[in-house]
């Protein structure tokens, strides 16, 4: 059985400039649905940004790369989970 992700809402206040409430309400008639809109591709994007640099850091951490080959070294082994 799924259970479906619970989305909590907080109401806020916010001081927005004028021309950026004016791009804002260009972006549909619902201010907060587009302000939440642009808030979550913004949180996609840092997310993508930091999980690029650690993977650029786990590429350059050699223990890391060590244990790595140890570990895809026994996957094979022919154990069945």
């Amino acid at each position: 059985m799924l259970s479906a992700t619970k989305i909590m809402n907080k109401k806020i206040s916010i001081t927005l400039e004028e021309e950026v409430l004016d791009f804002v309400d260009r972006l549909g008639t619902n201010r907060s649905s587009s302000i939440n809109e642009i808030l979550s591709r913004e949180k996609k994007r840092v997310f993508k940004q930091e999980l690029e640099a650690a993977y650029k850091e786990q590429d350059s951490d050699l223990e890391f790369q060590s244990e790595i080959e140890i570990w895809d070294a026994t996957v094979g082994d022919g154990l069945n989970a």
